[in-house]
């Protein structure tokens, strides 16, 4: 009996899915449709993301929408189970204010960039047992990367390494990491300066010392982040016309 209710306690309950942005540079697609709901081989790019999440029967599953959020309607039909949360302020503070506006909803769950085309779902798993992000180990990149102290826990976040693990939009926090990070980050971001901040920065920067944060290794292929043209044609033909 009690390793059942370890293991249901483990469990992961929930996602919120950061879909407010535009996506200016996969203009002219975006200068009409927000980034997420960009088809991909005849499905929304963020669709790889909720299809895997129900396949590991993850359904309280949260949408952060901004730039032209009535269109995500439209998810609705295939993916009732969704909620929305509007994030009207969307263009005047980065990504941060999404976490904000998730609140404690960020409490056991996953947290994902929905500009990323995932072709492993098996990376999103039903069960999780520490605070962790999705990353590629790296000789060098110009991207968001990390570097992990002896431990083995994240201790520096920052753009352009070597010898790193690259970031890949997909994380999981646990409810007492997701509690602290929904507190840290309403406290951050209350000072205007700061509204312009990744929201990856509280945990990983701003509180590093409230957070114990680990890598969960992953291959470049198995999450595509889609921020071009040219990302979109190198796994979809049909742009290549």
């Amino acid at each position: 009996m009690k390793m059942k209710k370890e293991l249901k306690s483990r469990r992961v309950a929930r996602a919120v899915l950061m879909a407010a942005g535009r996506g200016k540079r996969l203009s002219p697609l975006t200068d009409t449709t927000p980034k997420p709901l960009i088809a991909v081989k005849g499905k929304p790019i963020i669709a790889t993301l909720i299809d895997a999440l129900i396949g590991a029967k993850i359904t309280e599953i949260y949408i952060v929408r901004g730039y032209r959020k009535e269109q995500f309607d439209a998810l609705l039909y295939d993916y009732p189970m969704i909620k929305f949360i509007d994030n009207d302020g969307w263009e005047s503070s980065n990504n941060i204010s999404s976490i904000v506006l998730a609140g404690e909803r960020v409490r056991n769950a996953y947290i994902m960039e929905s500009d990323l085309y995932l072709v492993n779902p098996s990376l999103v798993t039903p069960s999780q047992y520490e605070s962790n992000y999705l990353a590629v180990p790296s000789d060098s990149t110009d991207d968001w990367c990390f570097t992990l102290g002896e431990d083995g826990y994240i201790n520096h976040i920052g753009i352009g390494g070597k010898n790193c693990q690259k970031m890949v939009g997909i994380s999981y926090w646990t409810d007492e990491d997701g509690k602290k990070l929904a507190e840290c980050a309403k406290k951050f971001y209350a000072d205007e300066k700061n509204r312009q901040r990744f929201w990856d920065e509280v945990a990983l920067d701003e509180f590093l010392d409230d957070f114990r944060v680990r890598v969960r290794e992953c291959n470049s292929d198995d999450v595509i982040e889609i921020d071009t043209i040219e990302d979109l044609c190198a796994i979809d033909d049909s742009y290549k016309r």
